[in-house]
């Protein structure tokens, strides 16, 4: 199985368009497409110079103009009414859907979490028809909102968690606009948990273990699979001795990892997942659990606690990434055994980053956390996260970016973890519209940054006002001003969108415009301010030439450029944003890939040799026009998309426009959570779409 993911892998392609890596087939009917969709149009424009402007008019005339699609909209539902998830429906219909969302409290959620909310609280509303706690103030626009659904925090590993982990995946699933119809935790189920282990003994279906790695991995086939597998000596031990040992764990006679009680499945099977793995053990640390205490020193294993708690919820369907698919027998083998209710567990696809790597390819080691079997999780633990290319989300590796100070915190904004997408500035509407985009089937995907970016940038870029920001200021002494100073200029919000507004911005002797607008050689190449060169100012009457500029005699940078209205000239070629004097100073931060290659694990010495040193920009003395404070109070950014009033910071958004040789192009912006009332600090939301070759 992981052979022929690596091999898929390998033979995909990329499709430039899209940011999609898809196989060579596929890719070909793409570009055959995009070909006849273009040789099409060229035959439609031939045909239009044949016959003329007139007749190519009465034509055009006579055809009633097709109306234009709306790109934006993106039915929500539509990964529910067809494709892999409408099947599992059918597959088991039920009146009351419910499903889970089982996240372990042990680390921030990240990119991949968000698809399994989304599908999860997705799917139980479409079939449920039911809502319990409702979020307010979202519209139907608003994907996956509400559901008969609980979310478990599966807290069955106490030297692992921590209460902030709680809260911030608490917090995160109400940020994404859900509204849990219980939250639950596995601990609520201890008892009955134990209980059922002590029925597992007694059916001659458990045993406890005292096996150390070393003799584990011989029995499940050593090396690569190289010997024949045998099952443990201990589970020819009696139903008395079993239960006696197990209860001996309970009151905490056994030192940690000394003991442990494994499920007597079938080591003969195909599947690692049945080859007697672990149903409860002793943590090695013996921290203290956030909700019981001391009461319990032994915990019970994902294993084993996650299918009997979805039966004692009444899960109708547990729906996972396709790291479970071998779990699966292994599930409905414990709830057949025992003879709970079974719910229906189903595996949908997920998404590979580029170069995705593996573990070695030997069996996988049985799981028990805490345990410490070195790298404990399966090959397919590696498989089953949606990802992206060029970053990485274990736990432990952000782990090693954090405390290494390589980043600010859990939600630096150059990491994808959700609190760090959400700093950003990326709205919770855009991350589903994106994972919406990508549908749910049973194949693997690998996609890019690019295609990440592009899906935010579709979702805002019509949404959020547009406001003048400069990075690096340089003052411009526009002399023969005259009359027009102080005018009151009405800049609109967005010149497509008349319902965003306006506002007023005062034209001022001494403007600013960003260093990277002047040059003091001029080229022809070169389309901006330059010594005799005219350029517009966006929403200024004149546009303005550079007569002379001084520079400071230490550094070689220029402090001042003088500039007069050329009122008579042409109209300008290039319009470049400015801010009058007495704007708002802000500090920018403009954050670009974290990481120099696609996949960083690969990259020799570890990934923590591949971080690029120019990842994070800072501009602390960038200057905001005025209307950033109409934009601050009138947040969120966009209206209505399901962030209240009360939202952070990063709800505040705009384009920072910059407009070149005619064509806009802007980069998208969001307030940080470093910000103060006397100090504001911005992020970048996504990379600034620029022609390269504009000067």
């Amino acid at each position: 199985m992981t052979d022929d993911i690596v091999a898929g892998a390998a033979k995909l392609q990329l499709d430039e368009e899209t940011g999609e890596m898809v196989s060579k087939n596929e890719l070909k009917k793409r570009l055959q497409k995009r070909a006849k969709k273009a040789a099409a149009q060229a035959r439609s424009q031939d045909a239009a110079q044949n016959l003329g402007i007139e007749a190519a008019a009465a034509v055009k005339e006579k055809l009633p103009p097709k109306p234009k699609a709306d790109e934006s909209y993106l039915d929500p539902d539509a990964m529910f009414k067809q494709g892999f998830l409408a099947e599992v429906f059918k597959e088991r219909p039920a009146e009351e859907v419910m499903t889970r969302f089982p996240p372990e409290p042990n680390g921030y959620l990240h990119l991949g979490h968000a698809k399994a909310i989304a599908i999860n609280f997705g799917f139980a509303r479409y079939h449920g028809g039911k809502t319990v706690g409702r979020t307010t103030g979202l519209t139907t626009e608003q994907i996956l909102r509400y559901a008969f659904y609980p979310t478990r925090f599966d807290d069955t590993n106490p030297d692992a968690e921590d209460e902030k982990y709680f809260v911030a995946i608490e917090e995160t699933i109400r940020w994404l606009g859900f509204a849990p119809h219980a939250i639950t935790y596995s601990s609520d189920n201890f008892q009955k948990l134990y209980d059922l282990a002590e029925k597992l003994i007694q059916l001659g279906k458990g045993y406890v273990c005292h096996c150390n790695e070393a003799e584990i991995k011989l029995q499940r086939g050593g090396e690569e699979g190289s010997s024949p597998r045998y099952r443990c000596a201990h589970a020819e031990q009696d139903v008395e001795t079993n239960l006696q040992k197990f209860r001996d764990m309970r009151d905490g006679k056994y030192e940690p990892q000394t003991a442990f009680l494994r499920m007597k499945q079938d080591i003969t099977s195909g599947n690692p997942q049945m080859w007697d793995v672990g149903a409860y053990r002793i943590p090695k640390d013996q921290t203290p659990h956030f909700r019981t205490g001391n009461q319990w020193r032994i915990y019970p294993t994902y294993d084993f606690a996650h299918c009997l708690c979805d039966s004692f919820e009444g899960i109708t369907h547990s729906l996972c990434t396709t790291e479970f698919i071998m779990s699966r027998e292994s599930y409905e083998w414990l709830n057949k055994t025992l003879g709970v209710y079974e719910p229906m567990q189903r595996e949908y696809g997920e998404l590979l980053p580029l170069g995705v790597f593996l573990l070695s390819p030997e069996p996988p080691p049985i799981r028990l956390p805490g345990w410490e079997l070195g790298a404990s999780a399966t090959k397919a633990d590696f498989l089953g996260r949606l990802n992206v290319s060029g970053t990485i989300m274990s736990k432990r590796a952000l782990k090693k970016l954090v405390e290494g100070k390589f980043v600010r915190d859990w939600d630096d904004p150059r990491l994808y973890t959700l609190i760090a997408i959400r700093r950003r500035g990326v709205p919770p509407g855009a991350l589903l519209s994106f994972i919406n985009e990508l549908g749910v089937t049973t194949s693997r995907t690998v996609i890019q940054t690019l295609r990440f970016e592009q899906s935010i940038r579709r979702y805002l870029e019509t949404t959020v006002p547009r406001l003048m920001l400069v990075l690096d200021p340089v003052p411009v002494v526009i002399e023969d001003i005259d009359d027009l100073e102080g005018q009151q200029l009405d800049i609109p919000f967005s010149p497509k969108d008349p319902k965003m507004g306006s506002h007023k911005l005062r034209l001022t002797k001494t403007v600013y415009i960003d260093r990277s607008d002047f040059r003091e050689v001029d080229s022809k190449d070169y389309f901006r301010l330059a010594p005799g060169k005219t350029v517009g100012l966006l929403q200024i009457p004149y546009p303005i030439k550079a007569t002379s500029f001084s520079k400071d005699g230490a550094t070689g940078r220029v402090t001042e450029i003088k500039v007069v209205f050329d009122k008579q000239g042409k109209k300008p070629k290039t319009y470049i944003q400015w801010v009058p004097e007495g704007s708002r100073k802000v500090e920018v931060r403009v954050h670009s890939q974290l990481f120099k290659s696609p996949d960083p694990t690969a990259v020799e010495g570890g990934f923590l040799n591949d971080i690029n040193p120019d990842s994070e920009a800072v501009y602390p003395e960038a200057l905001v026009e005025s209307g950033f404070e109409e934009v601050r109070r009138r947040a969120p950014w966009p209206e209505a998309k399901g962030e209240s009033k009360g939202a952070g910071p990063e709800s505040v958004r705009f384009q920072a426009m910059r407009v070149a040789y005619f064509v806009s192009f802007w980069c998208l912006i969001a307030v940080d959570t470093d910000s103060t009332e006397d100090k504001i600090v911005l992020n970048r939301i996504v990379s600034l779409r620029e022609d390269a070759g504009k000067r």
